[in-house]
């Protein structure tokens, strides 16, 4: 099968911009909306929101998709390859610049963009060509799980340092539409005590602001070893349990420190567009904030300065690993309750 860039070409878009087309293939989509259900199946049907543009650019580029490129990158909605997150793999082997025509590649860098918050999405964007080397953003790889239109269609894209999802709301129960990954390698694979250029490591530094709050005890029970083995899906398996899990529980922290968690949960969602955190965080209280725990992990500090660079916040139902060391990789996965098919 060839996977040499296809283009899609028409006398009505000579001369103009694939910024212009990509607008009058929105805007198109947004008029047809009844015929592009942009939320699950649950949910009454409605005219896209621009929350929505990232669903129904997903949907447009589901539509302009060749025989050979649908069936390359195009599966049924329950294949067990849509559950799957990794710090560093490819969905398929077709890559962004080389499968997809301008188009095509420009409707996913915008929804990819999309499923950022305006404020972080640049620099996101940024953090992946970087981490992607010379290939950028183009070496990537997407897939398509789902028909548009039947409630029950996610966009996926991955690639070293990000799995990022795309669902409008198909998957029940499931914050981002599933596992996601986020990661960055600033200025080397070994990056030091500061950690400097990496675009996530505002999140450690407010993480560590509770870990600087707590009194003698406290710390105790949230300092432990070494921190989780990465083992790609199975580093975000939801347990269900609300005892026993690794490090402090929130419930023991006063006031003003859970309010300090709060923040830390605001800041790990802040990259994210607001319906994607909001969902998140509407699934964590709804599960119990006071059932979370925090941990730290003090056999993983670069440069031994006493600012953790790896820990995590785990729930009985939800999971955001940040792993500092040597490096930032970022686990998550936030359900409404633990695994189910």
């Amino acid at each position: 099968m060839s996977t040499s860039p296809l283009r899609v070409s028409c006398d009505c878009c000579d001369g103009v911009s694939r910024r212009e087309f990509l607008k009058t293939t929105i805007t198109g989509l947004t008029l047809a909306a009844g015929a592009l259900p942009i939320v699950g199946a649950s949910h009454a049907m409605a005219a896209p929101k621009p929350t929505d543009r990232p669903e129904t650019l997903a949907a447009a580029l589901h539509k302009s998709l060749s025989e050979e490129q649908h069936k390359a990158v195009c599966f049924p909605f329950d294949h067990p390859l849509r559950r799957k997150v990794d710090n560093n793999w490819f969905i398929t082997d077709k890559k962004v610049g080389q499968f997809f025509n301008q188009d095509q590649q420009e409707m996913i860098r915008e929804i990819f963009k999309g499923v950022h918050s305006p404020e972080y999405a640049g620099q996101v964007m940024k953090q992946v060509e970087h981490d992607m080397g010379d290939e950028g953003f183009g070496g990537c790889a997407v897939a398509l799980f789902g028909k548009p239109g039947t409630g029950k269609f996610e966009f996926v894209l991955t690639g070293r340092h990000v799995t990022r999802r795309c669902d409008g709301d198909s998957v029940a129960g499931s914050a981002f539409g599933g596992p996601i990954f986020y990661g960055h390698a600033a200025k080397s694979a070994n990056e030091k005590a500061d950690h400097e250029g990496n675009v996530y490591w505002f999140q450690a530094l407010r993480a560590n602001e509770v870990f600087q709050a707590l009194d003698g005890r406290h710390r105790d029970m949230a300092l432990l070893g070494t921190g989780p083995e990465e083992k790609g899906t199975e580093t975000v398996r939801l347990t269900g349990k609300t005892a026993e899990l690794p490090g402090l529980p929130v419930s023991e922290l006063t006031r003003d420190q859970k309010d300090l968690v709060r923040k830390v949960m605001a800041d790990l969602l802040a990259p994210f567009r607001k319906p994607d955190a909001d969902e998140a965080m509407k699934l964590i209280e709804a599960n119990g904030f006071d059932k979370l725990h925090m941990a730290f992990y003090k056999n993983q500090d670069i440069g031994n300065d006493g600012v953790w660079d790896v820990w995590q916040i785990e729930g009985p139902s939800m999971i955001w690993y940040f792993r500092g060391d040597p490096h930032v990789h970022v686990w998550v996965h936030v359900r409404d309750k633990p695994e189910r098919a």
